[in-house]
């Protein structure tokens, strides 16, 4: 077969057919560059340009959807280069009904639209970039803590529901406006189809309805990735979702590449575990890559890691997951 550019590649894969060779990306967050637009920029296009992955996934700060409702955090060293919450404007149920849909044009939007906007400025159409999207339920939590928003949400539903009715309405404006700049499509983080956090009929109550709601405004974008977060997870709930490519921690929650794959529409994402990854030398690393790779026999695979790779990872790990295909 003759090579494939990134987009061809990817759009072989999600058809099921057999590629040039197997697509490949990793992701992660950037501490204190994701504060600014120009930084995570530029952070982003080194990391393409030095790995050349098949697709770009831009990774803000998981609280940027919701700063601007008055989360305040900071990043205090964490190898996955997530932030603290300091505080959180979400203390009783009646806060709920204060939210009001955000303006993507302003505040910390506005710095991931320009952030976006200035990766595919870069980008063209050589390399498929999308931008991060999380979940209203995940945004709820990020604004209240979980245990609040779940102690609410079971409490008084009707006024977390205006609440995440808000939320769903902001995250769409976010997304037409994301649209503008060129990308390819969402990477739809959901963390709350999990049996510890909700039962199944309330994520069917609470998740999924806001959840397709979204997902239904991309569908004119041809490169969506749902990423279902941690283990435990209710893979049966949103196997369905219409996603091009399904990304999941594989290699912790009991379902595999080859049984996922049974389930869902498109390509898996996954194949290696980022604590893997993150191991002091590579060949464990490239043990599960020949693993994936067996297990899907190179097809309808995105091969990378279930989750963000750590930011302390050695980057020889990283190179051989690269150099693998």
């Amino acid at each position: 077969m003759s090579k494939l550019n990134k987009r061809q590649r990817l759009e072989t894969t999600i058809a099921g057919e057999k590629p040039d060779r197997v697509p490949v990306a990793l992701w992660r967050h950037w501490p204190g560059d994701d504060q600014n637009a120009a930084a995570l920029a530029a952070a982003h296009l080194k990391w393409q340009q030095d790995y050349d992955w098949d697709l770009l996934k831009v990774g803000p700060s998981s609280s940027y959807m919701v700063t601007d409702w008055g989360v305040r955090d900071k990043w205090v060293g964490h190898i996955e280069g997530t932030r603290q919450y300091t505080h959180r404007p979400i203390q009783t149920p009646a806060d709920w009904e204060k939210l009001a849909p955000l303006n993507p044009d302003e505040g910390a939007l506005a710095v991931q639209i320009e952030a976006l906007r200035l990766v595919g400025e870069q980008m063209g159409e050589e390399v498929p970039f999308i931008a991060t999207i999380f979940s209203p339920l995940s945004q709820a939590k990020n604004l209240a803590g979980n245990s609040v928003m779940l102690s609410h949400l079971r409490s008084h539903p009707n006024a977390v529901k205006r609440g995440l009715e808000a939320i769903t309405e902001s995250t769409i404006r976010f997304v037409e406006a994301a649209k503008a700049t060129g990308i390819s499509g969402i990477y739809y983080a959901v963390q709350h189809a999990r049996y510890p956090l909700m039962s199944w009929d309330e994520f069917m109550a609470w998740g999924r309805p806001f959840d397709l709601r979204i997902l239904e405004t991309v569908q004119d974008l041809w490169l969506n990735v749902l990423h279902i977060h941690s283990s435990d997870i209710m893979f049966d709930a949103v196997a369905d979702y219409p996603a091009s490519i399904v990304n999941w921690h594989d290699r912790e929650t009991g379902i595999s590449l080859r049984r996922g794959l049974e389930k869902i529409r498109g390509a898996a994402s996954g194949g290696v575990d980022q604590w893997t990854l993150h191991q002091e030398s590579p060949e464990q690393t490239l043990e599960e890559v020949k693993d994936a790779i067996a297990q899907t026999n190179g097809r309808r695979l995105l091969l990378g890691t279930g989750c963000v790779a750590m930011v302390t990872t050695p980057l020889r790990n990283i190179r051989a997951l690269r150099e693998a295909v």
